[in-house]
């Protein structure tokens, strides 16, 4: 089905999966999903009522599906094991992996990854955050995400992948605290002018910032995965990812 692909080529329907399902397990039973990819079993299991436990090796998976899960059903909670819970498990995993380290800082702010688990250039995209500016208008953050050194140079890179992409807003997501000529690239990029009020157009935060409960100035954010629909759901029970 076009409208629910999300970019894995192993995909499959989630009508497919809930048949599967209803018919092999009941209510409160528990799903196991240990290659779980992009969470289709997952989401069928939370939308059937079942408990579940999803595996998958990398963080670009486990953001994809914690974007997929918050989309579909509004206010669910679960927990996460596995990923970096303080700054020196952030440190550790961006030091083993700067990939898996981006795709997790990514899913920090809520936002969806670029859609490919190709390791390589980027064009200066980590992930994007859309969000509504007018009844009809879909707007976009762009997010990147920096491991190692960082400097001036890297948040006038932002500003023009925001320009050159036609984006509103730029994040930008850094291991390391920011130098005052960072502070002042940032502020000299001007305000955006939203639905809700202005917001700075380029937003700088650390690591320390997110895992303290810091987030982006967004207006009026909508689902990242635009095709997955909010799942109506009369309860919502405590789960592991």
């Amino acid at each position: 089905m076009a409208q629910e692909r999300l970019g894995y080529p192993t995909q499959k329907p989630l009508a497919l999966l809930e048949r599967i399902l209803s018919a092999s397990s009941n209510e409160g039973h528990v799903v196991l999903d240990p290659f779980c990819g992009c969470g289709t079993t997952v989401h069928a299991a939370e939308k059937l009522k079942r408990q579940w436990i999803g595996i998958d090796i990398t963080h670009l998976s486990i953001s994809v599906i914690e974007k997929r899960l918050r989309d579909a059903f509004p206010g669910i909670k679960f927990e996460i094991h596995g990923s970096p819970k303080d700054l020196d498990g952030a440190r550790d995993l961006a030091a083993r992996d700067k990939y898996q380290f981006q795709w997790w800082a990514v899913s920090l702010v809520n936002a969806a990854p670029q859609n490919s688990k190709k390791k390589g250039a980027d064009g200066g995209i980590d992930g994007h955050i859309y969000f509504r500016s007018g009844a009809r208008t879909t707007e976009k953050a762009i997010v990147s995400v920096k491991g190692g050194g960082i400097g001036v140079r890297g948040v006038r890179e932002l500003a023009n992948v925001v320009d050159r992409e036609k984006a509103r807003i730029g994040v930008f997501i850094s291991l390391e605290e920011h130098t005052q000529p960072m502070v002042k690239e940032a502020a000299g990029a001007g305000l955006y002018d939203g639905p809700t009020g202005k917001v700075p157009k380029i937003q700088l935060f650390t690591i320390e910032d997110l895992l303290g409960g810091k987030r982006p100035r967004i207006p009026l954010i909508e689902r990242a995965f635009k095709v997955t629909e909010v799942e109506d759901m009369e309860e919502q029970n405590e789960l592991d990812l």
